[in-house]
C-alpha cells in the first residue's frame, strides 16, 4: 500500500527515495510478493500519530526497532534472527529489495519483523512517543548534487521526529561512505540536543557490514559510522 502524508493538506513531503522498481523479479520473488508481504506489510492509518509499534507484533516482543532504507536486507535479517525477542520495522520502497529480505526472512521462518513499503517519516510520524528502543540508518542516498541535497533523509526534521519516537537512552545508528554526507550527518547530529554522541571505540560485534559497505570498502571508500543515544527528557 501506499500509505497518505500525515503533512498539513496541499504540503507534499519532499521524496526521499529513487525508483521504486528495477528490473522484473524471478518467479519465486514475485511470489513472496503477493503472498508473504500481505501478512508482514504495515497498513498506516494516515491520520495515526500514536501507533504502538509493538501491536504490530505477535506477544513476546520486548522492544521495538527500526530500520530505515534497509537495502538488501541482509542486516535486518541478521538483527531479527540475533534478538528475536526484539521487534524490528524495515522500510524500504525499492521492490528488489524488499524481495530479497522476504526471501531471507522465509528462509530463517523470522517471524518479528514487519514492513513499510512506503517513506520511512511517514510511519516515524505516526508512532507513538517513546515507543522506539533502536534506530538504524545505514547508508541512505547521499543525494550529492547541491539541488537534491534537501532530500537526504538524515535532516534536522528527521531527527526531530525520531526524539519524540525513540525512548530514553534509545540508540540511534548512522553510516555513510560519501564524506559531504559525512560531515553533513555529523553537523546535524552534533547540533540537535536530543542526542549525545557515543565515541566508537572498536565498531559493535552486532554492527555487521550491510552488503553496500563491503561494495564501498571494496572500491577504495571507507564506512563512517556514527553511534547515539537519546537524551533522557
Amino acid at each position: 500500500m501506499t500509505a497518505s502524508s500525515p503533512l498539513p493538506e496541499g504540503q507534499r513531503p519532499l521524496r526521499l527515495y529513487g525508483r521504486r522498481r528495477g528490473r522484473a523479479l524471478r518467479a519465486g520473488q514475485q511470489a513472496l510478493i503477493e503472498t508473504l508481504l500481505p501478512r508482514l506489510q504495515i497498513a498506516l492509518d494516515p491520520a495515526a500519530t500514536s501507533l504502538d509499534p509493538s501491536q504490530l507484533f505477535e506477544a513476546g516482543i520486548g522492544e521495538v526497532w527500526l530500520e530505515a532504507g534497509f537495502g538488501g536486507g541482509e542486516h535486518l535479517a541478521y538483527q531479527a534472527e540475533a534478538h528475536p525477542h526484539v521487534g524490528i520495522i524495515g522500510c524500504e520502497v525499492f521492490e528488489p529489495g524488499i524481495a530479497r529480505l522476504l526471501g531471507l526472512i522465509n528462509e530463517r521462518t523470522t517471524g518479528n519483523v514487519r514492513l513499510f513499503t512506503d517513506d520511512a517519516r511517514l510511519l516515524v510520524a505516526a508512532l507513538a512517543p517513546q515507543s522506539l528502543a533502536r534506530v538504524f540508518i545505514l547508508f541512505p542516498d547521499p543525494w550529492p548534487k547541491e539541488r537534491h541535497k534537501k532530500r537526504r533523509l538524515v535532516s534536522t526534521e528527521t531527527l526531530d521526529a525520531l526524539a519524540r519516537a525513540m525512548s530514553d537512552e534509545a540508540e540511534l545508528r548512522i553510516a555513510t561512505d560519501d564524506p559531504d554526507y559525512a560531515a553533513w550527518i555529523e553537523e546535524r547530529l552534533n547540533a540537535h540536543p536530543a542526542f549525545a554522541r557515543v565515541a566508537i571505540v572498536a565498531r559493535p560485534t552486532d554492527w555487521p557490514a550491510t552488503r553496500y559497505e563491503k561494495k564501498a570498502l571494496a572500491q577504495g571508500r571507507s564506512a563512517q559510522l556514527f553511534l547515539c543515544q537519546r537524551r533522557a527528557r
